[in-house]
């Protein structure tokens, strides 16, 4: 298919002079336009996804403690079946197309530092506070809900929440992630997460992104950028997460150290739990993992996923979405 359109026009300022403090370079940058809710309909041609017409998605924000809110996506009408979370340095649309498969009632989270929402507290990252929040926000937005499907990062915070409310967990769906999680695993995630913190043009942002998803189609990777950077007035481009601060003298905000402890909460899980496993190299789980989490919850049910590496949610959406229906029962 091809990516959608991306078509450029000039600022805001159409005059040669530009605001006050601002170059006239500046002024007249390239500026891409950006409607969260215009792609649904090529996520769904790209995918082979019946499409008649625009779903019902709505943008809404959840307080979690005063001055401080999470953003989500709420699809559909009726009492949310489903919670999303999306993994580091992603945002809730990474979800679209799993939605759109699905097409049941769920919501995706924006997790604290990503997309839409605020910061964590005290400038947490881990999952172990985005667990205080997510269930603030799942009290709110989807109390009911009958599964929380979590994806790298957010696969840990759905353990941490089991631990923490697991009267709002009642069945559990990991995708390509375990507490076994590590540097040496996700060195190639984070030198991604890592690179530079600003990018001249689209294009080249474009191309750092392909590079390091080859898994995922331009066309897919085009509408990650849209929802997961923003253009800034002199044309340039930065991501809507938080970067972690690795080594600095302010503190190191990276949370690989708060995975290993999550094992100890797997062991606790009495719910159904399913473990989506990519099976491409890009994948951030072993066999060691898989069997230690089947050692601490002898009831889980594993997929491999052949044509997926870690983002599952990209690269087979709709296969994730067919194993997530076998796995929570619509009312």
């Amino acid at each position: 298919m091809d990516p959608p359109s991306l078509p450029r026009t000039r600022s805001a300022w159409q005059t040669p002079e530009a605001p006050p403090g601002m170059p006239y370079r500046a002024a007249m940058a390239d500026r891409v336009p950006y409607d969260e809710f215009a792609y649904f309909e090529d996520n769904a041609r790209e995918f082979g996804l019946p499409y008649d017409g625009p779903p019902v998605v709505r943008r809404v924000r959840a307080e979690v403690e005063p001055g401080r809110e999470l953003s989500a996506l709420v699809w559909g009408d009726g009492p949310p079946e489903l919670v999303l979370l999306h993994g580091g340095a992603q945002n809730a649309h990474t979800w679209d197309t799993v939605a759109l498969a699905l097409d049941r009632p769920l919501v995706a989270l924006d997790l604290p530092n990503h997309g839409h929402s605020d910061g964590g507290h005290d400038g947490a990252f881990g999952p172990q506070a985005n667990a205080i929040d997510v269930s603030v926000a799942i009290e709110t937005l989807a109390p009911d809900a009958a599964a929380v499907v979590g994806m790298s990062l957010g696969g840990l915070t759905t353990i941490a929440l089991a631990g923490h409310r697991p009267d709002l967990v009642r069945s559990i769906v990991l995708v390509d992630v375990t507490p076994g999680v590590d540097e040496q695993k996700a060195s190639p995630i984070m030198a991604f997460v890592d690179g530079p913190p600003s990018f001249a043009s689209f294009d080249d942002l474009l191309a750092r992104t392909i590079e390091f998803n080859p898994t995922r189609t331009e066309s897919s990777l085009r509408r990650g950028i849209l929802h997961n950077a923003m253009q800034l007035e002199d044309g340039s481009w930065v991501w809507r997460y938080a970067r972690f601060r690795v080594g600095t003298d302010a503190g190191d905000t990276r949370p690989l150290h708060e995975f290993g402890a999550l094992w100890d909460v797997v062991s606790t899980i009495e719910v159904p739990l399913m473990l989506v496993r990519g099976m491409r190299e890009q994948s951030v789980v072993d066999d060691a993992d898989e069997a230690e989490l089947l050692r601490r919850c002898p009831g889980a049910r594993i997929e491999h996923v052949a044509d997926a590496g870690h983002s599952v949610q990209g690269d087979t959406p709709v296969e994730l979405a067919q194993l997530i229906d076998s796995f929570v029962p619509r009312p």
